[in-house]
């Protein structure tokens, strides 16, 4: 019943995307409003089928309906109920269901703002969006349908969902939060195709286009701060980032709409780079399929991928459609957008934006370089490579560090043509911070080049974004307001400009964080014998007992280690080893096994402590050999992350002001 009713809602809402995208067309290419209200009549009956299917499906996973052939493969009685829920993003079939169910919420979201939008704009807006939900109602329709009946007899049991979603919380909240993100990038796609189809990037559409920019920004960067989190305190190596493959393809379209939302700045202060603000939109969703493709085609070896499928063959034509459509698109109406260039001054704000792209730009090619290289090489001598991190670091760093730079130096810069001595005046104080922090942390011992960089950049940086951010509020304060209310009521009045700098704060906080756990990181294994402290990396660690743990899915294996610095006790980690277990003829048979690493986080450092073997050691005593990691301001990091999130979304915040989007 289930399977049937899901059919019929999938093949409900491709029927009525095919509809909504021909008659959006035709309606925006005659101006109709009458076509207008029915093409966004049909994006609500679209978006409704498709998050009715994806509700329906949670509900045969929450029922254990095994004659669901989605069910069957990632369902268990044995799951906890929670775990069943989020199995929906578990494999395949129900990832992409789900991906589909996002788009449409987003199509509706759209299709009701788009009822106060110039027609023209609007319609196509949506006539565009409305065919990329055709594509992903086919494919849902097609390879990857998860409503399929199981094949008789209809199981009793099913295996449970992949051990790593259910080895750590953040694979319940990370995978969703970065569809949000991949998903999202639809809509700035179809809002950038309506201003060439209709040959308009009015300043009102311009800002429509970056607010819906920097809602998918914020979504996609907390999807990647979430997933580098998990891979943290799940994977066991103690690092964050590997250049895999499925990380870059989430970080590649970060990259391309990191770098419109600053050329959006220069498009909306100074009327240039249109054209270019258009481009790097429709590449980052073409990207977003890239990403996409690669996770879920195993052309590529990586750990997050899923099975490979008939999904790849299908999502590639989707890919060069999609490249053709926006060649062919820029190609014929990028002149109606363009106005005649305007010189730009060597030294100006404008040139820092302008350098700043070209650098965003050059990342993004070397890491779609290194990481379909494999591809080219496997096509060619028919063998498996990847790239290395050594080539990825070498690349990245000086790049990150020259866009650390110009975070530092772009916002004291002047638009237009500045003189010397204005030059002198506003660029003094950045460079006297990084010269002193430079000097300071040299003092201090770090001889890394690159170390130093980064913290005398970063110091830069911060310093420049808290003056700019209290420069309102100053000037508020000289005009006679009291210092509180003037510091909120400046931040308030330049609210866009306020959470910019919030978010470079986080990018300067996340580079001082990521520059001293890679340069200072300690890593040692060691034996812990029971009962026998053992002093390791400045602390002291005593093994008090291996315990195991029960549950219905797994079996875990648990290190009790006191832990204690300087004579002061600071409690107990607890690192576990967890064995999964799937249901076959009745009996419990092993999957894989998860280690789960336990942290102890603090400003100043993380100390990481990660079972890596157990069992009697020379003298008979019961032992543990531990992996031990120490890494410095680890959870900058994080905070940093979490700062550049909570930016755009207060940049993202509609203006109440009348004519502002």
């Amino acid at each position: 019943m289930i399977s049937t009713i899901g059919h019929i809602l999938i093949l409900g809402s491709l029927l009525v995307a095919v509809l909504g995208a021909f008659l959006g067309f035709v309606s925006a290419k005659k101006g109709s409003e009458r076509g207008a209200v029915q093409t966004r009549r049909m994006a609500y009956l679209f978006s409704s089928m498709m998050i009715g299917a994806m509700l329906l499906m949670e509900y045969a996973l929450l029922i254990n309906d095994f004659s669901v052939s989605y069910v069957a493969e990632v369902g268990s009685l044995e799951t906890p109920r929670l775990i069943s829920f989020v199995s929906l993003w578990s494999s395949l079939d129900g990832s992409i269901l789900f991906w589909g169910a996002v788009l449409g919420v987003y199509t509706m979201v759209f299709a009701r703002q788009s009822r106060n939008k110039p027609l023209d704009q609007g319609t196509w807006s949506l006539a565009v969006l409305m065919s990329i939900g055709l594509f992903f109602a086919f494919l849902i329709a097609s390879v990857a349908n998860p409503f399929e009946a199981s094949q008789l007899p209809v199981p009793t049991n099913g295996p449970g969902p992949n051990p790593m979603l259910q080895n750590h919380a953040l694979m319940i909240i990370h995978p969703p939060t970065l569809y949000l993100g991949f998903v999202g990038m639809s809509v700035p796609f179809a809002i950038a195709s309506g201003a060439l189809l209709s040959g308009r990037l009015d300043p009102a559409w311009l800002r429509y286009l970056r607010r819906w920019s920097l809602v998918v920004w914020g979504f996609l960067t907390l999807g990647i701060l979430l997933g580098a989190w998990w891979s943290y305190e799940v994977l066991g190596w103690g690092g964050y980032w590997a250049w895999d493959p499925v990380e870059n393809g989430s970080f590649l379209p970060w990259l391309t709409l990191t770098a419109f939302l600053h050329s959006a700045m220069v498009t909306s202060k100074r009327n240039a780079f249109a054209g270019w603000s258009l481009v790097l939109v429709m590449v980052s969703f073409i990207l977003t399929l890239l990403g996409t493709f690669l996770t879920r085609s195993s052309v590529l070896e990586s750990v997050h991928n899923f099975t490979s499928a008939g999904i790849g063959p299908t999502f590639f034509a989707a890919i060069v459609i999609s490249l053709l459509f926006t060649i062919i698109l820029l190609s014929f109406r990028m002149e109606r957008l363009v106005p005649d260039p305007k010189p730009i001054a060597m030294v100006s704000r404008e040139s820092a934006f302008l350098l700043n792209n070209m650098l965003f730009v050059a990342f993004t090619f070397t890491v779609l370089v290194g990481t379909l290289f494999p591809l080219v090489v496997e096509a060619v001598n028919d063998e498996r490579i990847s790239m290395g991190r050594p080539f990825f670091d070498s690349v990245s760093v000086p790049i990150c560090v020259a866009l650390i730079f110009l975070m530092g130096i772009g916002p004291v810069l002047p638009w237009g043509r500045p003189t010397a001595e204005v030059m002198k005046r506003r660029l003094a104080m950045p460079f006297a911070v990084a010269l002193s922090v430079g000097l300071g942390v040299f003092a201090w011992g770090m001889r890394s080049g690159w170390g130093i960089a980064a913290f005398s950049l970063a110091a830069m940086a911060m310093s420049v974004s808290l003056r700019e951010m209290v420069l309102p509020g100053l000037a508020r304060r000289a005009a006679g307001e009291p210092m509180f209310t003037a510091l909120f009521n400046g931040a308030k009045s330049s609210r866009r400009r306020f959470a910019g700098h919030v978010v470079h704060i986080g990018v300067a906080l996340a580079a001082v964080g990521i520059s001293a756990s890679s340069i200072y990181r300690e890593d040692v294994r060691v034996l812990l014998p029971i009962d026998e402290p053992v002093d390791v990396l400045g602390y002291t660690l005593e093994f008090k007992e291996l315990k195991e743990v029960s549950e219905p899915h797994l079996t875990a294996e648990v290190a009790v280690v006191d832990v204690s610095r300087d004579g002061t006790d600071l409690g107990q980690l607890e690192p576990r080893n967890n064995q999964y277990f799937m249901m076959v003829n009745g009996m419990a048979m092993p999957r894989d096994e998860m280690p789960t690493p336990a942290v102890r986080s603090g400003l100043d450092e993380d100390l990481y402590l990660t079972i890596l073997s157990s069992g009697p050691d020379s003298e008979g005593r019961d032992s543990v050999t531990m992996r031990v990691i120490v890494e410095p301001l680890m959870a900058w990091l994080w905070y940093g992350g979490l700062l550049m999130v909570l930016g755009s979304f207060i940049a993202a915040y509609p203006s109440k002001k009348k004519g502002t989007a």
